[in-house]
């Protein structure tokens, strides 16, 4: 077999094993937030961080809720990082966009964050800082989901099978779309 075929039939074994009713929370809170004038802010950290910003801008365009990205203003995020420390940075920026009960997060992560490991602890650090407020979490995440699937409301992990990463940044494009494209969250019809 060759890799071609082994990865499209690894990816077919994912979207086996996808949790639907985990994605169909997911589009609840989603459809919730956006009721409540809630806002959905998008936490992702390196291929994540670029699945961030495009689910942003679906978000925002299809669903049409007001939705955000720590990574998408780099001198903000980088003057906090400087300031404030790696692990703050997130929860700092939450705070200073007035996170409030009224709002949701949503992690894109490979492993949702794991402070015992010293894994994307920033997404940790802001979790606690959603709970505190008041936010409800939800989370696209591979491997057992981490920090995030211990404390979201919802939460979508991506089966390991196999390719863990190349196949957890794959599907958390494949579910946010799955999600503003759902007919109780979609508002904009899209051009094609």
């Amino acid at each position: 077999m060759s890799y071609t075929q082994q990865y499209l039939a690894t990816a077919a074994q994912v979207i086996e094993q996808l949790d639907r009713n985990a994605i169909e929370a997911i589009v609840q809170l989603v459809v919730e937030t956006r009721q409540r004038g809630g806002r959905l802010f998008v936490l992702g950290v390196g291929g994540s961080a670029g699945n961030a910003s495009h689910a942003v801008n679906d978000f925002r365009k299809i669903a049409g809720i007001e939705s955000y990205a720590p990574t998408d203003n780099v001198s903000e995020l980088t003057a906090r990082i400087n300031d404030e420390g790696w692990d703050a940075a997130f929860a700092k920026w939450l705070e200073g966009s007035r996170l409030n009960e009224k709002d949701l997060i949503l992690v894109l992560s490979v492993g949702g964050g794991n402070r015992p490991l010293n894994t994307s602890v920033n997404l940790v650090v802001a979790l606690e800082y959603a709970k505190e407020v008041g936010a409800k979490i939800c989370g696209i995440v591979g491997r057992d989901g981490g920090f995030t699937a211990q404390v979201a409301d919802a939460c979508a992990i991506v089966p390991t099978v196999d390719l863990v990463t190349p196949l957890t940044e794959s599907f958390q494009a494949v579910i946010w779309h799955l999600i503003v494209s759902h007919p109780e969250v979609q508002v904009e019809r899209t051009k094609w």
